[in-house]
């Protein structure tokens, strides 16, 4: 007799062994229509799994996480079914799931054109529509790769020369197409039907640079036609975004070949910056920080003692002087520790807060640079509390009230928290991790804040909280961090004079708002589509005169502006009115004022706010008080 316990608490028996596909369908038919896999005791598995014991059981359909990366696997490998059927000479290499899809490697004789991308599309709709069972089976290490060589797949027989001698692996096939793979997979490739190739991009084999490039073909899979539906919609919107063509077109910043992985910023991105900065500095002092620096180049002894040396080497920027090497800093807690111990502290000190925005440099692998998202130079607004640990719960509470305040401000309100807590590999006591968990997830539940845990994904010295920002178009972008820090100021010997005169190492909280602030920024323009809010935006008023006639005038307000503190551009050329505001509009300018005889015979302004607003005619101080009222609310 077998007992299958699902996940509801509820019991099913059988006479004997059952697959997943038949427990599916003693439960009900739309269920078994249903199912996609299983989760046999946690463990996902085909439908077509064979349970021998007693077992837990949940069905996977298309509704759940697990179901919708079965389907992006499962396209994956319709893919490239349909590259050899279409392309016989072509190999395929390897095809995993990514977020929102998936993407498949190709060694192929020339470039695919985006006529072959169409091609290859409807050739795996037309797999689809055949709905061919995808059938499991498994071989001998040795035996599969000797399969593999007989198709002339070798890229595939590498892959299986690199499991250990004497392992089986598994294959899976569908119609005449049979891939090497560990599965699950959707029973029949009738259960692919929405789905989109993206782009042709490189790439090289195994991702080392000194081995042949390959071709990878990105595609994207959905459950239902409506979600495929809207997430092309979000990428189109993202395209319209897309903060380097708007860094480009608002004349913000540039990237250059000659410093790659660093920005030029141009006065109006600067003034962006500046602004964000500024704030932020703002939130330092109102906040109890001590704004410090740090320098930019410190010897390899401190990045070896840190610890940093041994796991970020190859990511850092190195010199040499008088016989001693040194790295540019690629982040910056140890110089903090470095600040913290000049001085004898006491636990009267503390907690200690220091913030700096520190310049840091990571050498970032070309291929991973993305405009200001990713880049190899970066400013943080990088703080670290030195503390106790009955300090860590009272300043969690208190910096995510912060943070959320912040993003507010910003225009975020939808905050995604997680927990990540102990990994296998850690250092410190199981009471102290305890202590620290407990405090993380006490201080989000303080703060109102639902969370989920994230098993294992702490760093090794201590638990964090993540805060993911969702912007406008649902897009998740992880920003804040919170990190518990039991190490590093006991690798580096920061003490502090407890309250019984003993020396005891500080807690270290590693914190960041914005985090890095390119990156930030390069967010904020996507968030906003480019129209910075009045406060944030390079240029808030534009002051444009119908003629020549009114621009004495248009020259006064836009100083009478200026001396309010406001960031104006009086526009007196001799073009139509019509053009001019055309022009400022696509600059998304918040506010243009126009001027003609009307308005400077009243001393008055004619408000064309952002989105072509017409608000009519209103006095000086009545448009003062709405911008002023605007940048304060943040508007």
């Amino acid at each position: 007799m077998l007992n299958i316990t699902l996940p509801d608490g509820s019991r099913r028996e059988f006479a004997g062994p059952a697959t997943v596909a038949e427990v599916a369908a003693a439960i009900g038919p739309g269920l078994a229509k249903a199912a996609i896999a299983g989760k046999v005791d946690g463990r996902l598995v085909d439908t077509s799994h064979r349970i021998e014991a007693d077992a837990a059981l949940a069905i996977v359909t298309e509704k759940d996480a697990d179901g919708l990366e079965i389907i992006r696997h499962s396209t994956a490998h319709l893919l490239a079914y349909a590259v050899k059927e279409l392309f016989p000479d072509a190999q395929v290499t390897i095809g995993p799931v990514v977020d929102n899809g998936f993407y498949y490697d190709f060694a192929y004789k020339r470039p695919f054109t985006p006529e072959d991308l169409a091609a290859i599309e409807r050739r795996m709709g037309e797999l689809a529509a055949r709905n061919e069972p995808v059938v499991r089976r498994v071989l001998p290490r040795d035996e599969a790769i000797a399969y593999f060589k007989g198709q002339g797949e070798h890229y595939k027989a590498e892959i299986i020369g690199s499991i250990p001698a004497g392992e089986d692996v598994s294959l899976y096939r569908e119609g005449g197409f049979e891939d090497l793979c560990r599965g699950p997979h959707v029973p029949s490739t009738g259960r692919l039907k929405h789905f989109k190739l993206m782009k042709v991009a490189g790439a090289y084999w195994r991702g080392d640079q000194a081995n042949e490039q390959l071709q990878r073909i990105y595609g994207t899979a959905w459950a239902t036609k409506d979600e495929l539906a809207a997430y092309l919609r979000m990428l189109e919107e993202a395209e319209k975004r897309d903060h380097r063509k708007l860094g480009r077109e608002l004349d913000l910043f540039h990237l250059d070949e000659h410093s790659p992985g660093t920005v030029f910023w141009h006065p109006h991105g600067w003034v962006v910056w500046q602004e964000v900065e500024q704030y932020m500095r703002r939130v330092y002092r109102d906040n109890g920080y001590q704004e410090v620096k740090g320098p930019q180049i410190v010897d390899r002894v401190l990045w070896e003692k840190s610890g940093h040396w041994e796991k970020y080497r190859d990511a850092m920027f190195t010199t040499e002087s008088e016989k001693r090497e040194y790295a540019l800093k690629p982040m910056n807690c140890p110089g903090h520790i470095l600040i913290f111990k000049q001085g004898i502290k006491s636990y009267r000190d503390l907690p200690l807060r220091y913030g700096e925005f520190g310049n840091c440099h990571r050498n970032e692998p070309t291929g991973g640079l993305h405009g200001i998202m990713r880049v190899r130079a970066f400013t943080q607004d990088d703080g670290h509390i030195f503390c106790t640990e009955d300090h860590i719960l009272p300043e969690c509470v208190a910096y995510t009230a912060l943070l959320q305040r912040v993003y507010k401000d910003f225009g975020f309100t939808d905050i995604i928290y997680k927990v990540a807590t102990r990994p296998e590999a850690r250092i410190g006591s199981d009471a102290i991790w305890d202590k620290a968990e407990h405090a993380l997830m006490e201080s989000l539940r303080a703060s109102g804040c639902e969370f989920v845990i994230s098993p294992g994904d702490g760093a090794f010295y201590g638990p964090k909280i993540e805060y993911t920002l969702k912007d406008a178009i649902g897009r998740q972008w992880q920003c804040g961090t919170m990190q518990v820090d039991f190490s590093m100021a006991e690798r580096l010997g920061a003490e502090y004079v407890a309250e019984d005169s003993s020396r005891r190492h500080p807690v270290m909280l590693h914190r960041a708002i914005v985090g890095s602030l390119e990156r930030f920024i390069g967010i904020l323009i996507e968030q906003h589509a480019g129209a910075l809010p009045a406060w944030l935006a390079p240029v808030q008023v534009v002051v444009a005169c119908i003629s020549e006639g009114q621009a004495d005038y248009a020259a006064d307000v836009a100083k009478a502006l200026k001396k309010q503190g406001l960031r104006v551009v009086v526009d007196l050329r001799p073009e139509k009115i019509t053009y001019k505001i055309r022009e400022h509009s696509l600059q998304k300018v918040p506010y243009i004022l126009v001027v003609g005889d009307k308005e400077k015979a009243n001393g008055a302004v004619a408000v064309r706010a952002r989105g072509n607003q017409d608000l009519g005619a209103m006095s000086q101080a009545a448009f003062m008080a709405r911008l002023s009222e605007d940048i304060a609310s943040k508007a």
